[in-house]
């Protein structure tokens, strides 16, 4: 859990750092290009949630916004109690980047009662929300706890067919010694 909470530390501190950069050197909706036709700063408070979802909220109702941000906090505890103990370096790493990032958007709604988005990527016509450190860290570590959740499903599907104290190499041999009448010539 050590590994989680330094991770999730440092998304942390880079995605407050990075935000207080963006409130003292940008003006609220006016882009700073950074590379043309792709790559803009621009500041964007935003009071939904991931990518502007639920935005048009009432002013009186973002304790909603708030509660579901906290909700998830919760249901990604419960999970990472679950995968920290056999999760490995991957599965550690993808809980400390979607806490820290988390935990960064949610110190946004409750100082400003929005979170402070100003990443801002288009190309050709596609505009895609604004974002932050924290939802590239939440992002990230989504995408890496899937896949490593999906291969641990694959491991423990073929761990079944092999006896646990034997190696893999062990496991393939007497699978197929079963497959073949038990003739180890063939």
């Amino acid at each position: 859990m050590k590994v989680v909470l330094v991770i999730a530390g440092a998304v942390l501190v880079l995605d407050q750092i990075t935000k207080q950069v963006a409130l003292e050197g940008l003006v609220p909706g006016v882009p700073v290009r950074v590379i043309d036709d792709l790559l803009n700063l621009t500041l964007v408070m935003n009071p939904g949630l991931a990518f502007g979802m639920l935005g048009t909220v009432p002013a009186g109702w973002r304790w909603v916004v708030a509660l579901l941000s906290v909700a998830a906090l919760v249901v990604l505890a419960r999970l990472a109690i679950r995968v920290v103990p056999v999760g490995g370096i991957i599965g550690r790493l993808s809980l400390g980047m979607i806490f820290g990032g988390a935990v960064g958007n949610l110190i946004d709604r409750a100082v400003w009662g929005a979170v402070i988005d100003f990443v801002d990527v288009h190309w050709r016509g596609y505009h895609w929300p604004a974002f932050n450190v924290a939802d590239s860290a939440i992002s990230v570590g989504v995408i890496l706890l899937a896949f490593h959740l999906m291969r641990r499903e694959q491991r423990s599907e073929g761990a079944v067919e092999a006896p646990s104290d034997a190696s893999p190499s062990i496991g393939l041999r007497r699978q197929s010694r079963r497959s073949n009448g038990g003739d180890s010539n063939r």
